[in-house]
Parts: structure tokens; C-alpha cells; sequence
């Protein structure tokens, strides 16, 4: 029994991942029913991972199609967002790092930081 090749199924569009699902799930019916009856036992395993490569493929390009319509929004969904980590996502933005104290502002204006030159 060959397998499907993901690279195959990044080439087609979503009728045919769905036609090929179909397929392989029939097959995968067809094995179950010969494993019943004492055929070789292995080609289940193949069978069941042919239908995730299909349902991979079309999840993952569901998905990318959904981050090019959200990419000009102004919010995307959380499960589009970026991981990172969860202290990651809470820190603060460069902007926010860069605002400075109405005090912070006057000790920096009024005390510069001092150059010295240094004999050779």
C-alpha cells in the first residue's frame, strides 16, 4: 500500500484534499474489514496515518489562508497569534519601555551624561 506524500497534497486545492480524504478513509475502512478477517495487521497503522497526512495538510493550509486575511486587520484570533511565552506576551512594547517620567525627563535635560577625554 503506498503512502500519501504531503508535498503531493500542498499542490491541490481543498476538492481534492477532500476527494483524497475520502479515499483514504475508504481504504482504511477496507483494511479494518481484512484485519477481521486475517490480513496483515501493519497496513492499518499506514492507512490511519494517510488520512492525518490528508487532514494535516488541509488544517495547516486552512489556517494559512486564515493568517493572510487577518494579517492587515486590526485583531487576529488568539489561536492565529504568535506562542511565544506567556511572560513574553506580557511585557512591555518597545514604545512603552521608551516613555520616560516627567522627572526622568528634567534629571537627564539639566545633568547630561559627562565626556571626558583621555590622554593617549
Amino acid at each position: 500500500m503506498a503512502g500519501v506524500k504531503a508535498f503531493e497534497l500542498r499542490n491541490k486545492n481543498k476538492a481534492e484534499l477532500l476527494k483524497v480524504l475520502e479515499e483514504q478513509k475508504q481504504k482504511l475502512s477496507e483494511v479494518r474489514v481484512q484485519k477481521v478477517a486475517g490480513g496483515r495487521s501493519q497496513e492499518v497503522g499506514e492507512a490511519r496515518k494517510n488520512v492525518a497526512r490528508v487532514l494535516t495538510v488541509i488544517n495547516q493550509t486552512q489556517r494559512e489562508q486564515l493568517r493572510l486575511f487577518y494579517q492587515k486587520k486590526k485583531f487576529t484570533p488568539l489561536d492565529l497569534r504568535v506562542k511565544k511565552t506567556r511572560a513574553m506576551r506580557r511585557a512591555l512594547t518597545p514604545f512603552e519601555k521608551s516613555k520616560k517620567t516627567v522627572r526622568q525627563q528634567k534629571k537627564e535635560a539639566h545633568f547630561p551624561l559627562r565626556k571626558y577625554a583621555v590622554k593617549a
